[in-house]
């Protein structure tokens, strides 16, 4: 699914114009973001968590070359699904 059928899936359950869904969808996900940022994890019950991961740097190889390359630490994004989402999708 993505974003735009998204919006139109939100604007068409809740009875909202696609422009106010459309808004709705975007401060949703600039909350989840600022939540990650602030506090490493956004916990929405039922749905699942979203959690910021430190992922420490590493030495890998490049595939075209086979030399040796040096990938930095970086703050990558993660999600576990939570109890409700598990079972819809069964």
């Amino acid at each position: 699914m993505s974003k735009t059928e998204l919006v139109e899936f939100v604007a068409a359950k809740a009875g909202l114009t696609k422009a106010d869904a459309a808004r709705a969808l975007d401060a949703t996900i600039e909350g989840i973001t600022s939540g990650l940022k602030k506090d490493g994890k956004v916990a929405l019950v039922g749905f699942g968590t979203f959690t910021a991961k430190k992922r420490a740097a590493r030495e890998g190889i490049n595939p075209l070359t086979k030399e040796t390359i040096k990938i930095p630490a970086k703050v990558v994004a993660g999600f576990k699904a939570g109890s409700k989402l598990k079972d819809a999708l069964n």
